[in-house]
């Protein structure tokens, strides 16, 4: 199982989304506090629509309280400030995949001493960054299918029809 890691979120609705896409991929979600919403805000409750009471996630004190309860962890930070492409890591199925804040991104204290694991998603001319839960989507579904998308349900059928052969 992934796992995606928000430190310090500030916008419910990327949250719930986010949360929303973990159900999905069978991930799941880590929040680093302080959070910038409550988790009972209704804007985490429309976005994530029912998805949200089947969600995976544990909230924790600060960095330090995630980092202590999950020893060892090897921890993908996405950041605009990497080297690295996001497709050139070579994900783990129990890897961490980290984004930081909103309005800031993941704090250079912290990226300083992960520079192996920092990952960034390319972008064109002077683009700042993609929304938050663009990004974990994109680079969740990188790791799940260089996993093989290993037990999700890779085909779809038609409910009224047929497909034509």
């Amino acid at each position: 199982m992934f796992n995606i890691v928000l430190y310090e979120p500030e916008m419910p609705e990327n949250t719930a989304n986010i949360g929303r896409t973990c159900v999905a991929a069978h991930a799941k979600l880590h929040l680093i506090g302080p959070l910038g919403f409550k988790l009972t805000d209704k804007r985490v409750r429309r976005v994530g629509m029912d998805y949200w009471q089947n969600l995976d996630y544990e909230v924790y004190v600060d960095f330090a309280d995630f980092l202590e309860k999950n020893p060892g962890a090897k921890i993908w930070m996405g950041t605009t400030k990497a080297h690295r492409i996001y497709t050139e890591a070579e994900f783990g199925p129990e890897d961490y995949l980290m984004f930081g804040p909103e309005s800031r991104g993941i704090p250079e204290e912290i990226l300083v001493n992960h520079e192996e694991t920092c990952i960034r998603i390319p972008m064109w001319g002077e683009a700042r960054s993609l929304n938050l839960s663009n990004s974990a989507a994109i680079v969740l579904y990188e790791a799940l299918r260089q996993n093989d998308f290993a037990g999700m349900k890779k085909t779809g059928e038609l409910h009224e029809m047929h497909w034509r052969r």
